[in-house]
């Protein structure tokens, strides 16, 4: 049975996370390109999945979503966390499953996310967090009006070497909106 349709697109439907999708979630963190891509270290057992969604997914700190495309096919996450509502703020992320990439559901995932962040939240300022060697998540936000702010050069340690983290900021004002 799916989640609580949360925030709906064109092409993509974020819902909530429900136990019944930790084996989609589980699997798809667990493919070596989405997994590097997180900065995670090795492979994660279901149980870390469980505990995860346990601590996290299903807290009041963060909003953790499952992207669903075609009536409700899981095809990724969308993820704000970090989020201080003295200062007005929070980080986002997005992984898609490999078979999605490259259809744009990426970026309306994420500019769903982000419409709510200013719209309902009212936060003030957005951050998403890129690989320098991931350049197609670094597109996703530069299409949604993000500035690159810096780098932090070689500051992650990924697949045997070290490669640097983009940051991306997005202030409320800058915001075009979805039908930009």
């Amino acid at each position: 049975m799916p989640g609580a349709l949360y925030l709906d697109g064109d092409d993509v439907t974020l819902r909530t996370v429900e136990e019944e999708d930790l084996d989609f979630v589980n699997e798809t963190v667990n493919i070596r390109q989405v997994r590097l891509g997180m900065t995670m270290a090795g492979p994660a057992p279901m149980a870390a999945s469980e505990h995860h969604f346990e601590e996290n997914i299903s807290d009041d700190e963060s909003v953790n979503l499952l992207v669903c495309v075609d009536d409700d096919e899981p095809a990724g996450m969308v993820i704000m966390f970090d989020i201080d509502d003295r200062r007005g703020s929070a980080e986002i992320g997005i992984w898609l499953h490999p078979d999605y990439h490259g259809n744009g559901y990426g970026t309306e995932a994420a500019a769903l996310l982000v419409d709510h962040a200013f719209d309902q939240r009212r936060l003030h300022r957005v951050l998403a967090r890129v690989l320098t060697t991931n350049e197609a998540s670094a597109r996703i936000w530069e299409k949604l009006g993000f500035t690159h702010e810096g780098t932090l050069r070689e500051s992650e340690f990924i697949d045997g070497e070290h490669v640097g983290m983009r940051y991306f900021g997005l202030l409320e004002d800058e915001w075009d909106g979805l039908d930009a």
